[in-house]
């Protein structure tokens, strides 16, 4: 590690005094080295498996993945949400999503098999087309082959349940595709996975640095509307633009692509995208909802900014808060914005403010708006909420001013004590940001509510308001088991 670059977000300097703090502690260098990369580099590099419903998706996940994780069984459309793993092959780290759990009678198989894939397509860096070698091309894989070309991804093509040689004639009869050469596999005995990973490494780039999602860096900021059908995100959309760039009706559902629009506020160029609702679990969906929901999670990916819109005239629910926790999740910088604001009476302004603090206590770091999309009340607001969130979601902490931070915590507030043992936080490090990402070295196993005490107080210390924190924490291994190591 020569540069910069792989040392996260530590400069040459900062990182040989940390290393060597780190080698005064006791640790395995290679370790340390190991896991600051891993929380330093931007997302891992995602593959996606795509193909029509029952050519052996799960099985093949779980021969790449190295463990039975996916749920196999042998009829279509047992996968029903989109589920990623962490995979490695050959040394090198990458996410595998696995595709499938399309209901078949929603719009017709090809159709749902588009959906899917169109999905996956848009948020990869590479595909594995898994196609059943034995039934050879079908007209759904034909529909997915043209999805592919158009995204212009790398296609791997996978030549599903080839168990011996008489079967490499029905991998080789899928050149006809036209998407290269056929990898002939059987997911279910192993059979040519390794040579189908090589080509995937081929195929996937390495794991970025500092960036968010899979948009590119530069260009005017991102900002997702997101949040349940009809709580007003098309008319807020609206009121910022100052015209009518999308349709708005009170029947929920409107909505059905994101919508893309370049707004100039504040002197600065936005992108704003207008996405559709989501009604509920994705699986539970049916025809439009269901494709809609899934634009809407990829629009989030490729965001900066979350901008979640919540309908304060009505109570908050189950649903709001899960559309809360696919932001988080996708490390997205968060605003709340309480629309419909214009329309409460003082009663009902008393039971949101308490259902705020009970329900929103996941996020109670985020900037808050209350708005009226429809009169325009409090937008001012917005862009300040907007660059507030970015500001946190950009924020580093050098090396030396955390340390003196985490020691003056830990003195004051210990682990506590367990099995006649007292866990300490020996340093730590920011390796990364958008967002922030911090490693802690200890001497045991922290418990997640001291993870989470740390989290509190990082906020209150350096601010990071408007956006989720990732903590993940090393263990120091014993010395006799570093000796052994070393031997």
């Amino acid at each position: 590690m020569n540069d910069q670059h792989d040392h996260g977000a530590l400069g040459d300097a900062e990182y040989a005094e940390f290393m060597e703090l780190a080698a005064e502690e006791g640790f395995d260098l290679e370790d340390v080295e190991g896991a600051i990369e891993e929380a330093g580099h931007g997302p891992l590099p995602v593959l996606a498996v795509v193909g029509r419903p029952n050519v052996g998706k799960s099985t093949l996940v779980n021969r790449i993945i190295g463990r039975r994780e996916a749920v196999v069984e042998d009829k279509p459309g047992v996968t029903r949400d989109r589920v990623t793993y962490e995979a490695e092959w050959a040394g090198r780290r990458f996410k595998v999503v696995d595709t499938g759990g399309w209901e078949q009678d929603v719009l017709g198989i090809d159709a749902a098999v588009a959906a899917q894939a169109e999905y996956a397509i848009e948020t990869a860096d590479a595909v594995v087309f898994v196609v059943d070698a034995k039934v050879g091309a079908t007209d759904s894989d034909e529909a997915v082959v043209k999805l592919l070309r158009r995204a212009g991804k790398p296609v791997v093509l996978c030549a599903n349940k080839v168990d011996g040689l008489s079967g490499e004639s029905d991998a080789a009869s899928l050149w006809s595709l036209g998407l290269g050469l056929p990898h002939p596999v059987s997911s279910l005995h192993g059979r040519g996975t390794g040579d189908m990973l090589d080509a995937v490494l081929d195929a996937l780039p390495e794991a970025p640095a500092q960036t968010f999602g899979n948009a590119p860096l530069g260009g005017p900021r991102r900002i997702a509307l997101i949040g349940r059908p009809n709580v007003g995100k098309s008319s807020l959309l609206n009121k910022v633009a100052k015209e009518d760039r999308v349709v708005v009706n009170e029947l929920a559902g409107t909505t059905r692509d994101p919508v893309d629009e370049l707004i100039q506020l504040g002197g600065v160029t936005w992108k704003f995208v207008d996405t559709a609702g989501i009604r509920k679990k994705v699986h539970l969906q049916q025809g439009a909802d269901y494709y809609a929901s899934l634009r809407t999670a990829a629009a989030v990916e490729k965001a900066e900014v979350a901008v979640i819109l919540i309908d304060s005239t009505e109570t908050i629910s189950v649903q709001d808060q899960r559309i809360i926790t696919m932001a988080v999740e996708a490390g997205r910088a968060i605003v709340i914005a309480y629309n419909k604001w214009d329309e409460l009476d003082e009663e009902r302004r008393y039971y949101l403010e308490r259902e705020i603090e009970t329900e929103m206590q996941q996020v109670s770091w985020a900037p808050r708006v209350n708005v009226s999309a429809l009169t325009g009340r409090h937008m001012e607001k917005l862009v300040p909420a907007i660059e507030t969130a970015l500001a946190g979601w950009e924020t580093r902490v050098p090396t030396g001013r955390l340390n003196a931070f985490l020691g003056e915590v830990v003195a004051a507030h210990p682990h506590p004590i367990r099995g006649g043992k007292q866990p300490r936080i020996l340093f730590g490090t920011q390796a990364g940001s958008k967002p922030p990402r911090f490693v802690l070295f200890a001497s045991g196993f922290l418990e997640h509510g001291y993870r989470r005490f740390i989290e509190r107080r990082l906020r209150e210390e350096f601010g990071f308001e408007g956006t989720p924190i990732h903590i993940s924490v090393r263990v120091r291994e014993k010395r006799g088991a570093q000796y052994k190591k070393k031997k």
